[in-house]
């Protein structure tokens, strides 16, 4: 199976043709061949498209040709109707994932003096008691990151809140709601315990994230084991224990606990909004308009129950909700209604 990389320049291929001059009814014929043989090559020939749309000239087109080679740009009018392929199935191609983990200065700077101004009140305090106690919170829209008195450190994603309690004995967090990725300072003595809606996930050294919805929980492990312990059932029998290896993503829930072992890159696309991403894959559009809204005061809405059931799939900037609903736009029967505080979403 061709890798993303040749399939977009396969599509990049595709389009610097369509748009030159001289295009044949019998490539229009290939190319459609060429769309339907995958899923895949559907979605990378729509991103191409939509970038070509968007500056006047493919710079995605780069993949496909040697360095330094920009594609000729067509002076004249835009390709036939007809020469348009029929891309009202597609879903969006899942981009690269970025390694290096992006913050803002300005998050940082502000992490940093709130540990500065709470430093020597600390200390003074574990000092007398051996316990330390803080409770975190992140806004909407904002991802914050602190560092804990045991060196550990907290990412919170959006509209999110931590209670920390750190002893001698036991590092001790409670999720109050919201999603938190831990990079867990490793110290056999006392264990890193989440508390999160009656079921508790341990550790010692790794890193994991929990996240807290209002039906079930989420673990993703990326380094290192953990442990996810649930409370006693109705019956007051224990419930088991699971043991999750790094890759694993754990949902636990009314029914039980569901543990799936995936390639430690694809668990690690349930973290991307670490970097600003939402990672969707044949995802319903329910689904996917809820979590932009876990990130932005300005809300997708659903019109109608057809939209609704859409499957999308990619990855999208949480903070560019309009962009989202324009790709819509441009590949699905989707009409979008846009208000200052909502963009509702409507069968086209």
């Amino acid at each position: 199976m061709a890798d993303s990389r040749q399939i977009e320049e396969q599509a990049a291929d595709w389009l610097a043709r369509r748009d030159a001059e001289g295009w044949t009814a019998g490539e229009q014929q290939s190319l459609e061949a060429w769309l339907a043989a995958s899923a895949r090559h559907k979605v990378a020939y729509l991103r191409l498209q939509a970038a070509w749309a968007e500056t006047g000239r493919l710079q995605a087109l780069a993949a496909g040709l040697p360095a330094g080679v920009t594609p000729p740009r067509r002076m004249s009018a835009p390709a036939r109707p007809d020469a348009r392929p029929d891309l009202s199935e597609v879903t969006f191609a899942p981009r690269a994932r970025r390694g290096a983990r992006r913050r803002g200065w300005q998050q940082g700077l502000a992490a940093t003096l709130a540990v500065l101004a709470l430093g020597s009140l600390a200390w003074g305090s574990w000092q007398l008691t051996g316990r330390e106690q803080a409770t975190y919170a992140s806004t909407v829209g904002e991802i914050r990151t602190v560092t804990l008195p045991d060196g550990s450190t907290a990412t919170l994603s959006s509209d999110s809140r931590l209670d920390v309690r750190i002893s001698r004995g036991e590092r001790h967090l409670a999720l109050a709601r919201g999603e938190a990725f831990f990079d867990v300072a490793h110290d056999t003595r006392r264990p890193f315990v989440v508390d999160t809606d009656g079921r508790r996930v341990a550790a010692v050294g790794t890193r994991f994230s929990v996240r807290r919805d209002p039906d079930e929980i989420r673990v993703v492990v990326t380094e290192g084991k953990v442990r996810l312990e649930s409370r006693a059932g109705p019956d007051g029998r224990a419930q088991p224990v699971s043991l999750l290896p790094a890759g694993s993503v754990a949902t636990a829930g009314r029914n039980g606990v569901l543990v799936r072992s995936l390639p430690l890159a694809d668990a690690e696309r349930y973290l991307e909004w670490r970097d600003g991403f939402l990672t969707f894959d044949d995802t319903s559009l329910a689904e996917a308009a809820a979590e932009f809204n876990r990130f932005n005061t300005r809300k997708l809405e659903l019109g109608d129950a057809t939209v609704a059931d859409l499957r999308v799939g990619g990855n999208f900037r949480w903070s560019n909700a309009e962009g989202f609903a324009h790709l819509l736009e441009q590949g699905f029967p989707v009409r979008a209604e846009r208000h200052a505080d909502r963009i509702v979403l409507h069968t086209r």
